[in-house]
C-alpha cells in the first residue's frame, strides 16, 4: 500500500512525523508491504549540499514518481526536507494524508482541494490529521458528515461550514473512506487505527510496541495504556512473574499470587512492578485481559463467553463492562470490525 504524506512550508517537524513514524514501522517490521512517501505542491530549490545554516533531509520519492521533480520545503522550525515528490505520488496513492494545516485557518487553495477531491474519487483514502482537516472541508469530503479537527478550530471550522457536524468529545472518526483526528497526539491514535483497520489489532500492537505508545484508542474513549511485559533479565523475578502471569490470565490472579510467584513481598512487589511497568499490578492484569480478548476475537471463533473464560473475566457480562469502560464498545462490535477468521453463526 501506498501512503503519500502532504509537506508544505511552514509545516510543523512533530506533525510531518507523525504518519511516516507509524507507517513505516509497519514495513520496518515486517508486517505489511507499505510505502510512505512525502510530496509537496510547493516548488523551493533544495537547500545547497554542505549548507550549516538549515539540516537537509532527504526524502527520497518513490520509484513512480516523475524524476525530474524535486521539491523542498522549509519547516515552521527552520528545517529544510528536500527530494521531496510532487502531485503525481498523490494521484497514484492508496491513502494521502494532510498531518496539519496552518493555525489561522487560511484557505488551501485549488490545487490540494482538486488533489484531494480527485483521490478520493478515485478511492483512495483521505486522512485529515489536527488541523489537516480544515482542507477537507474545504474540499468538500466533510459536508453532511461527523468530523473533528483541533479545539482551537473548532468555531472558525463550524462557522464557515456550518453543514459539518464537529464532535468535540472525540478522538477521531472514521467513516471508511475519510478520517478525521482532534489534537496534535490524536494523530497517532488515527494512524494507529488506520493500522489495525487494514492489518488487525495484532499488528497495529506490534507498531504501538515498537513506538511505545497507546495500541489502540477507540475515537470515542478516553486514554487506555497498555503496559507491556516489561523487557527485563530472564532471571529478573519482575519480568519473570509478569511473562508467568500472561501464561495463566484465565486463573485468579491477586496480587498476593503474583507475589508469591516472584518470591517477594507483597509490598515489595507492588513497589518495583509499578517502577518497571508504570502501572499497578491489577491494573496491569486487567490490561493484559483486555489485549488478549481482543486478540482472540479477532483471531478466533470462540464464542463471547468462551473468550471471557479464557482471559480470566469469569463472565462475558464482566468481559463486556471492561469493553465498554477501556475500549468504549462491546466485544461482539470489536468482533465484527476488527476479525480476521469467518465468522461463527452462532456467536452473537
Amino acid at each position: 500500500m501506498h501512503i503519500a504524506v502532504y509537506a508544505f512550508d511552514g509545516i510543523t517537524m512533530f506533525h510531518l512525523s507523525i504518519p511516516q513514524m507509524v507507517f513505516r514501522t509497519v514495513e520496518q517490521l515486517g508486517l505489511a508491504d507499505w510505502r510512505v512517501s512525502l510530496f509537496t505542491l510547493d516548488s523551493g530549490q533544495t537547500a545547497p549540499a554542505g549548507s550549516t545554516a538549515d539540516y537537509t533531509e532527504s526524502t527520497s520519492p518513490t520509484p513512480s514518481a516523475p524524476s525530474s521533480f524535486s521539491a523542498s520545503i522549509r519547516t515552521s522550525e527552520g528545517y529544510v526536507l528536500g527530494g521531496l515528490g510532487g502531485p503525481d505520488l498523490a494521484r497514484e496513492a492508496d491513502v494521502v494524508v494532510v498531518p496539519a494545516w496552518f493555525a489561522d485557518g487560511r484557505p488551501a487553495g485549488r490545487g490540494l482541494c482538486s488533489l484531494l477531491e480527485a483521490a478520493h474519487a478515485r478511492g483512495a483514502g483521505i486522512v485529515g490529521l489536527c488541523l489537516g482537516a480544515l482542507p477537507l472541508a474545504e474540499a468538500g469530503l466533510i459536508g453532511g458528515r461527523r468530523a473533528v479537527t483541533h479545539w482551537r478550530a473548532f468555531e472558525p471550522l463550524a462557522r464557515e461550514h456550518p453543514e459539518i457536524t464537529l464532535d468535540e468529545s472525540v478522538l477521531y472518526v472514521d467513516h471508511g473512506d475519510v478520517l478525521t483526528s482532534a489534537g496534535a497526539a490524536s494523530g497517532l491514535d488515527a494512524c494507529l487505527h488506520l493500522v489495525r483497520t487494514r492489518l488487525g489489532a495484532q499488528a497495529a500492537n506490534e507498531v504501538a510496541r515498537q513506538l511505545v505508545i497507546a495500541p489502540h484508542r477507540e475515537g470515542g474513549q478516553a486514554q487506555y495504556i497498555e503496559h507491556p511485559v516489561p523487557q527485563r533479565p530472564d532471571d529478573d523475578p519482575i519480568g519473570r512473574t509478569a511473562t508467568w502471569a500472561l501464561e495463566h490470565l484465565g486463573e485468579p490472579l491477586p496480587v498476593v499470587r503474583l507475589a508469591r510467584t516472584a518470591q517477594m513481598s507483597t509490598r515489595s512487589f507492588i513497589r518495583i512492578f509499578r517502577e518497571a511497568t508504570g502501572a499497578a499490578p491489577a491494573a496491569w492484569v486487567r490490561a493484559q485481559r483486555v489485549r488478549e480478548a481482543q486478540r482472540l476475537l479477532e483471531s478466533t471463533d470462540l464464542a463471547v463467553e468462551q473468550v471471557a473464560t479464557t482471559c480470566g473475566f469469569g463472565s462475558a457480562v464482566t468481559l463486556r463492562q471492561a469493553f465498554a469502560r477501556v475500549l468504549g464498545t462491546t466485544p461482539s462490535a470489536y468482533r465484527r470490525r476488527f476479525r480476521t477468521v469467518s465468522p461463527d453463526p452462532t456467536d452473537v
